[in-house]
């Protein structure tokens, strides 16, 4: 689907309309497409610098962020392409270090339109080859491209030698493509393993390590997973990260979540067992620190969304939908982290997600539900999240856009004297995306 991507630049609005009308307006997964649109383009794909794959249910757009900033600690020039954008279509392509300018995206999105007649590629392959495209003609030192969906069939998969593949956490998201169970999950995406390139990944269930090994035996190349080629904990406030080259101590990450930890140490992972791109241990250790990746537990400013409330609200952004988001999510709000109050959840989600599963771990934490609908998209009806409140015994109120559910939030705050509010605004990537652009914080 074209994600409903629109730009206030008047020549990229005008190649995005082009890209709506020719695209077949949903997700289609295959190499058929995307293969034939960069052959009309001369296969760009095959003229990257070492390029760095990464595919996982959960996680795997952090991964990237932490890859990202290791290279740049070390002074590297890197290439990243990554989905969906929050804001702006710009953030899903970054050439050399640098958000992708409006007059590139356009050019780049033009040349791939123009030969694109008949190919029937949908918005995600065309975006990919205009990224190829762009990265192509840009020196850099490295290239990090983000799996789209799955892995086996994602356009992005028509990369034939990276120099090293990542898999972060498995979980059941897009059943519709890639399968309902995690043993279906896992095969589609370990399917980005290669010839040449060690497949590294967290740590999976014993169930699913059959069908890891098959795709590794299929490539012809090793798997270094976590437990075993590689691990990782937290000691003192501390990453002690180990494998076979060695120990690596580093910071806990910036971003916030436990669940960071483990991404940030499988970009070491990665980075560790590759020679293409050296890094030095001090770039290992300012990656972590460097890092960002918004709408992911992200903690809002007191912007124009934000400044009915009372000054010292607390309020976090994160656009996870499925159940290990639900945990990961869920496990960040401790007790001593709420301070002995409960949660004002704010939510929108599309209508093919599972509100149970990713609801579950916020039981006993969430004082009221304030129901929203993600605009532009199907998505669950306000009833759908009454049921889980009234199963929880607390409140739910449905509103029609975000900044309805802010007001009444401040005019109970106002009422009650309650000057500390927490809030967590989730649910939908989409959703994030317009959280921040009414709060004037735009992805950089």
């Amino acid at each position: 689907m074209a994600d409903h991507a629109v730009s206030d630049d008047r020549e990229v609005q005008a190649q995005l309309d082009r890209l709506w009308s020719l695209s077949p307006g949903a997700d289609v997964l295959g190499l058929e497409r995307i293969t034939q649109l960069l052959k009309r383009l001369d296969n760009p794909h095959r003229s990257l610098p070492p390029v760095f794959h990464v595919a996982g249910t959960n996680g795997k757009g952090s991964t990237c962020a932490f890859l990202r900033a290791a290279m740049e600690a070390d002074g590297k020039s890197v290439h990243v392409f990554t989905s969906p954008h929050l804001v702006r279509f710009n953030e899903r392509i970054r050439i050399a270090g640098q958000l992708i300018s409006d007059e590139q995206l356009a050019r780049y999105l033009e040349r791939v339109l123009d030969i694109a007649e008949g190919v029937n590629a949908s918005f995600f392959e065309v975006t990919t080859a205009a990224a190829f495209l762009a990265f192509s003609e840009h020196e850099a030192d490295a290239c990090i491209i983000e799996v789209g969906l799955g892995g086996r069939l994602d356009a992005t998969n028509v990369i034939a030698n990276p120099v090293v593949c990542g898999i972060a956490q498995l979980g059941i998201d897009h059943q519709a493509f890639l399968g309902d169970t995690l043993e279906k999950i896992a095969a589609e995406k370990a399917g980005i393993a290669k010839a040449g390139a060690p497949l590294v990944t967290q740590r999976y269930a014993e169930s699913l390590m059959p069908v890891i090994m098959d795709a590794v035996r299929s490539a012809s190349t090793r798997w270094i997973g976590q437990g075993d080629g590689w691990d990782a904990a937290v000691y003192r406030d501390r990453i002690h990260y180990r494998d076979d080259l060695g120990r690596l101590e580093t910071p806990l990450p910036r971003l916030a979540g436990a669940h960071q930890v483990q991404n940030a140490a499988l970009a070491f992972a990665m980075l560790r067992h590759q020679n293409a791109v050296p890094l030095s241990e001090a770039a290992l250790k300012a990656a972590p620190l460097w890092a960002q990746w918004p709408a992911r537990l992200q903690r809002l400013d007191h912007g124009p969304l934000l400044r009915s409330l009372p000054d010292d609200t607390t309020a976090w952004l994160d656009g996870g939908h499925n159940a290990g988001a639900g945990e990961a999510i869920g496990a960040f709000f401790t007790a001593d982290r709420l301070e002995g109050q409960k949660l004002h959840l704010i939510i929108g989600m599309l209508a093919n997600k599972e509100v149970d599963a990713f609801l579950a771990p916020f039981a006993g934490k969430i004082g009221h539900i304030h129901a929203l609908p993600v605009p532009s998209h199907d998505h669950h009806p306000p009833e759908r999240f009454a049921a889980i409140a009234a199963k929880w015994g607390i409140g739910c109120t449905a509103h029609h856009d975000v900044s309805a559910a802010i007001g009444t939030i401040a005019a109970e705050c106002a009422a009650a004297s309650e000057t500390a509010p927490k809030l967590l605004i989730g649910g939908s990537l989409y959703l994030a995306g317009e959280i921040l652009r009414l709060n004037d914080q735009l992805p950089d």
